[in-house]
Order: C-alpha cells, then structure tokens, then sequence
C-alpha cells in the first residue's frame, strides 16, 4: 500500500502529552515519542476536556468516586466540585466536533482521560479493585467505537505501539469510502488489499470477514460496509504474533517459488525462520521478501497493505 495518497492522519491526543502546561499542578507529562518522534507523521490536535469545562491552571484535582462502572468525577479537597456531567457532555460534544479524526492518545490514570484502570475510590475513601475509565474518555469512545484509541505509556511498548498505529492508517485508508456511495467492488477491493494483515492479526477473523463478504449477494454495500468495517477493526486490535506473521512470510513467498533460485529460497527461509525464533526482527525477513518481489513484481501482493501498513521511516517493524 502506497501511504504516499493517504494524507497525514489526523489524530487527537491528550494536551498535557504535547507539553502544554495544564495538569491541576500547572505541569506537563510530555511524551517525547508523541511529540517529537510521531509529530512529523500526524497531524495532532491537543484537547485537555478540564480546563476546556471551565477548571482552572492550576487547580483542585478530581478522582472518580462510586459504581466503578458509572463513577463521578468529584474534588478530592471538596466533594461538592462534582463535574461528571459536563466532563460526559464535552466528551460528546467532541466526539461530533472531531469526526475526522483517525485516532486518539489518551493520557494514561487520568479521572477524564484514562481508558482503563483508571482509580475509583468508595464513598470513604478507599481505592476499589478494578478501577475505571475517565469520564470525558468514556462519553468520546462510547461515540466512535471503531476509533483507534490508546493510552501514552502503553505505547513504550514497540508490538502496541506498531498496533496502534496499523489501526490508524487502515481506519484513514477507510475515510474515502465512508464519504462515497459504497460498491460491492469497494468493498472487495478495500478487503483484498487487507487480506494479509488481517491474516497476521485474527486469523479467524480474516476467514469469517471474507465469508461476510463472499456472501453480501444483493445486500446493499453501504449497509454491510460499516458492519463489515467495525468487524476489521476489531480483528485488527488483536496484535499479530511471530507465529502469525511467519505464516503470512510463508505464504508471500510462495508466490516467488517458480521465480527464485534455489539458493535465494533457502535464503528467505532461514531468515523467516530467524525471525519466528526471534532472532532477528520483522523488518529482515520483509526486506528480503521485498526485494525479491520488485524483481519479479505481482500485481496483487503490490496492492498488499501488510507489505507497508505504515510509513516505513516510522520503523515500526524494527523492534518487533
């Protein structure tokens, strides 16, 4: 896939990740991989939902308190500060206002931000297993339940980081079709280009997608592609292992069986095999794999999104 004709994702993220000082203690929490190692990539756009609703710089910090499953967001000093609605409240009215986005990086802990164990307390103070999620999270992604969404610190970690960020660029390489009259042939084209990725992500998912697909008959396109298009992103949430991306290495070089020497087979199989032993990572193998199909180009691993699911100066596959 050429990511040359995608124009750069949009993505939402935290303020306080991009180094604006509006934490309650007037501080930061700048994440240098955001801010300067995927700035050049995407276009951020920084949302801080407390002091958007009003809260000062610095100000009283919150927790969440009560039903973990719906807690309010209250003042730890002053109980009566309770700002659970309107944290909900923007949280909806952002998610109208950022439609276009591809995908968001919340602020990890965070009683409005948090996506997951988020701390929430009882009515006396004391911490509940479990925990939460920051209202003002909950309120955007209840509203785009596809949407790639993750925390900063989860994204220190190279196989999340690579996931996230494969998500993004198949929910931006989706867009254009939500905004035309959908074919059967966009559909089927959209689904071959992902026919390798998914196979590397959800295996199983990839078979049932492709049955989805293989059975619309005379079901309008534009009410399976949303169905259809939820069910990837789902199945792409799932990370790839080495065990599945060895299968799809196996199964890209089939395809250079009958053009390859002997020797040059032998080569790919033993970095594949380097690479499920993890030895050496992804990128190797792919790099091989790549080199010998621009010497013996096929029309449809060209259009394979897996091949290049992301910019390749990201280096995402370096470290995985």
């Amino acid at each position: 896939m050429s990511n040359g004709t995608v124009a750069k994702p949009k993505i939402a993220i935290s303020a306080c990740l991009m180094g604006a000082q509006v934490r309650f203690n007037g501080g930061h929490k700048q994440s240098q991989l955001c801010s300067q190692q995927l700035a050049e990539h995407f276009d951020f756009i920084p949302v801080c939902p407390e002091v958007a609703i009003g809260l000062g710089i610095p100000r009283e910090a919150i927790r969440l308190v009560g039903n973990p499953q719906h807690p309010e967001a209250v003042g730890t000093v002053t109980p009566e500060l309770n700002v659970t609605r309107p944290l909900a409240e923007y949280g909806q009215q952002m998610a109208d206002t950022l439609g276009d986005i591809c995908g968001y990086i919340f602020m990890q802990k965070s009683p409005s931000c948090g996506l997951e164990r988020v701390k929430v307390y009882d009515h006396n103070g004391v911490p509940q297993g479990g925990g939460g999620r920051g209202l003002y999270a909950q309120a955007f992604c209840d509203r785009h339940p596809d949407l790639p969404v993750e925390e900063d610190g989860r994204l220190n970690d190279p196989v999340l980081r690579e996931n996230f960020l494969t998500r993004v660029f198949a929910y931006a390489a989706w867009q254009p079709l939500r905004q035309k009259h959908l074919t059967r042939r966009d559909l089927i084209e959209f689904h071959s280009r992902y026919k390798y990725l998914l196979m590397a992500h959800n295996p199983v998912q990839y078979k049932a997608l492709g049955n989805l697909l293989g059975s619309m008959g005379k079901t309008d396109p534009n009410e399976l592609g949303p169905r259809y298009f939820s069910a990837l992103m789902a199945a792409l949430k799932k990370c790839a292992t080495r065990g599945t991306h060895t299968n799809v290495l196996q199964h890209l070089s089939g395809y250079l069986k009958h053009v390859i020497d002997s020797e040059d087979k032998q080569e790919v199989q033993h970095l594949i095999g380097q690479y499920r032993r993890g030895i050496v990572p992804l990128v190797v193998p792919l790099t091989l794999l790549k080199h010998h199909l621009r010497q013996h180009p096929d029309p449809y691993l060209a259009q394979q999104a897996y091949l290049q699911p992301h910019p390749e100066n990201l280096s995402l596959r370096n470290a995985i």
